[in-house]
């Protein structure tokens, strides 16, 4: 792909955080940002030279939206492949491609591909009645967890399955078809972070490590506490991910570290990570520029930690310690523009550098 010159369009589909800070990376470079998105008061779409907003399966809508971008990527992987492919049927380039987003969509296709590629994964029953369930339980044991095979996220769609007596009717308050994956007994959990450009070149964030509270990402760190050969395999892993696919943009694994060192894939992002935050100031170049060079045909940006790193999630109310938090000359505040302060809502967060 020829690169696009500065004053490009790039369309992005959705209007969330993740959008509204690819937005301001890209206008860092030179762009014009265009937002399709289904919320008529958008945090990205406050940010952004133009937005439309209409339904993501309208595909008159999509075609017009085309019509005025040079490349479209998404911000959130819950965007329908549909839409994907209805752009790319109206003569827009699309990055990533509906295959990737419509695998990474699912999680037993996500599983399962997967295991295709060899990369361990917790056991995993797809799970479509309560005798599915029953016999899922019999066959891979409890504790282990049923989730919703589609759309959830951040902990929401989750049943966790302690014993055979939890699985009476847990089906039906799951509500949806759904996945049961035996429980890993692991010793932390990190990701991986990198990005493939058009021409195959691959770049690698720093593996990051992770804690979760209620289900949502609370903290990252960085460095994360194993030794080389971890990163090695998960560099591994996503390279085989990203080739697969022939992937373009930023793509994050999430894995449980074994005791033994070894690692069992939980779930890929095809976007920009809520993990690979800190990269905005803790990396030479962050996600969200680099996911704009590699869809706009550029050259990948250096990828260097430049400190240590602590990244916190600022969820519901922790967003009203604004004041305190933009008066500490220890960390950075990012706020994501969203009107209302939910429980359980990510409304913003800060990074420390911890120099040595």
């Amino acid at each position: 792909m020829k690169p696009l010159p500065p004053g490009s369009t790039i369309g992005i589909l959705g209007g969330g955080q993740l959008g509204r800070m690819l937005s301001i990376a890209a206008a860092q470079l030179g762009f014009d940002v265009a937002i399709f998105t289904d919320e008529p008061d958008s945090p990205a779409g406050r940010v952004s030279a133009k937005t439309m907003v209409g339904n993501y399966l309208d595909t008159a809508a999509l075609a017009d939206f085309a019509r005025r971008v040079d490349v479209v990527t998404t911000e959130f992987e819950n965007v329908p492949a549909q839409t994907a492919e209805a752009l790319i049927a109206a003569g827009a380039r699309v990055a990533p491609n509906p295959r990737a987003l419509a695998i990474a969509q699912d999680r037993f296709d996500e599983k399962s591909f997967f295991a295709s590629m060899g990369i361990a994964t917790p056991p995993f029953r797809a799970i479509a009645s309560q005798a599915d369930l029953d016999a899922a339980i019999a066959a891979i044991g409890a504790p282990a967890i049923l989730k919703t095979r589609r759309l959830g996220y951040d902990g929401r769609g989750q049943i966790r399955i302690n014993s055979g007596a939890d699985a009476a009717g847990a089906y039906e308050k799951l509500g949806a078809p759904g996945i049961l994956e035996g429980f890993c007994a692991f010793e932390r959990e990190v990701s991986i972070i990198a990005a493939r450009g058009w021409d195959g070149a691959i770049a690698f964030y720093d593996l990051c490590e992770n804690e979760h509270s209620g289900g949502i990402l609370s903290r990252t760190t960085l460095p994360a506490r194993v030794d080389a050969k971890v990163t090695q395999s998960a560099r591994h892993a996503v390279t085989q991910v990203l080739n697969a696919f022939d992937y373009v943009g930023v793509l994050t694994i999430e894995f449980f570290v074994m005791p033994d060192g070894s690692l069992v894939a939980n779930e890929m992002a095809p976007r920009v990570h809520n993990s690979g935050h800190w990269t905005i100031e803790g990396a030479l170049t962050s996600q969200f520029e680099q996911q704009i060079r590699a869809v706009a045909g550029w050259p990948l940006g250096p990828t260097n930690c430049v400190a240590g790193i602590e990244m916190l999630n600022l969820i519901g109310e922790d967003a009203n310690a604004w004041e305190a938090l933009a008066a500490d000359p220890d960390v950075r505040l990012h706020l994501y523009g969203k009107r209302d302060v939910r429980g359980g809502r990510k409304m913003g967060h800060v990074t420390k550098l911890k120099f040595s």
